[in-house]
């Protein structure tokens, strides 16, 4: 069985380029795991590869809902896995490309929830309360009651938040003391792009740059007079929501420019953190982040 390629770490560190690389070297296809290039008309401030960028090999989960739709970890999980095990079964090694950690953890471990029973009042009873007051509402019952589990799922991940409260409530436990099986789904290596700091804060601030060049401004724009509001969940990415505030309150190119720079580098700074917690995961230098290297260290040499 081919091993799953994992190429992640933070944003502005060129994993686009050498995921196609190593894909078109392996016969094989990538599979995006990033939490804003699923929503269709977000391109610019995304950073979305173009189909020239794409070098002809097959990318997955990308334009695949409208930007006012909600997407969880969990339907990414849904519609990635089927992916990978076609690839696996064809024996190709599937190459996962993104920045988005809970994607990535949610493909390589099966965080399920133990065999507590399901109750179906009380989850309509947090889906009422989610229509009602929102995600950050029931997000912030879950670490209210066991903080260790809101912790580790993101408050967009509804479908899981919901379910933790459920297992709280019906069977008095915390769902973090329910012992998900942490062995991976399959055998993998993940490689991250080691940029020193303010090398990567140069690139962070470059990809900027290039965004509001591009028409970032006017993307927003765009998305507004297509109703698409603050309120819609992939309006929350950094890049979107500091426009929209600085159209609303008149701020300038340069201030908004700024605000997303500082954003994103602190973004960078939770993206290190996070994957350096992933096992097993190689970082490499910038001078060794090719294609051969990533494949010498895929086969095992």
């Amino acid at each position: 069985m081919k091993r799953v390629l994992i190429i992640c770490g933070a944003t502005a560190t060129g994993k686009t380029a050498l995921a196609v690389d190593c894909a078109k070297a392996l016969g094989s296809e990538v599979i995006s795991a990033d939490s804003q290039l699923v929503y269709r008309g977000l391109r610019i401030g995304t950073a979305k590869p173009t189909a020239a960028e794409m070098h002809g090999v097959p990318h997955h989960l990308i334009d695949i809902v409208p930007a006012d739709a909600n997407f969880s970890v969990s339907d990414y999980e849904e519609r990635a896995l089927p992916i990978i095990d076609r690839l696996l079964k064809a024996d190709k090694s599937p190459v996962v490309c993104g920045g988005t950690g809970f994607y990535v953890n949610s493909l390589l471990y099966n965080l399920g929830y133990g065999n507590v029973r399901a109750d179906l009042s009380v989850r309509a009873k947090y889906e009422a309360l989610l229509e009602e007051r929102g995600k950050e509402h029931i997000h912030s019952l879950l670490s209210s009651v066991d903080p260790e589990s809101a912790q580790k799922l993101h408050v967009n991940d509804v479908k899981r938040v919901v379910r933790a409260l459920e297992i709280y409530e019906v069977s008095g436990r915390k769902k973090s003391e329910q012992n998900d099986e942490l062995k991976p789904r399959f055998d993998y290596l993940a490689v991250a792009i080691d940029y020193p700091r303010e090398q990567l804060y140069r690139r962070i601030d470059c990809r900027v740059d290039i965004m509001f060049n591009s028409g970032l401004i006017d993307e927003v724009r765009g998305l507004l007079n297509a109703g698409i509001d603050k309120n819609c969940q992939s309006m929350q990415a950094i890049g979107y929501k500091e426009v929209l505030e600085g159209l609303k309150n008149g701020l300038n190119d340069s201030t908004m420019r700024g605000i997303i720079k500082t954003n994103t580098r602190h973004y960078a700074k939770r993206q290190i953190t996070f994957f350096k917690k992933l096992k097993g995961i190689v970082w490499l230098k910038p001078e060794e982040a090719d294609a051969d290297n990533v494949l010498r260290l895929l086969n095992g040499q």
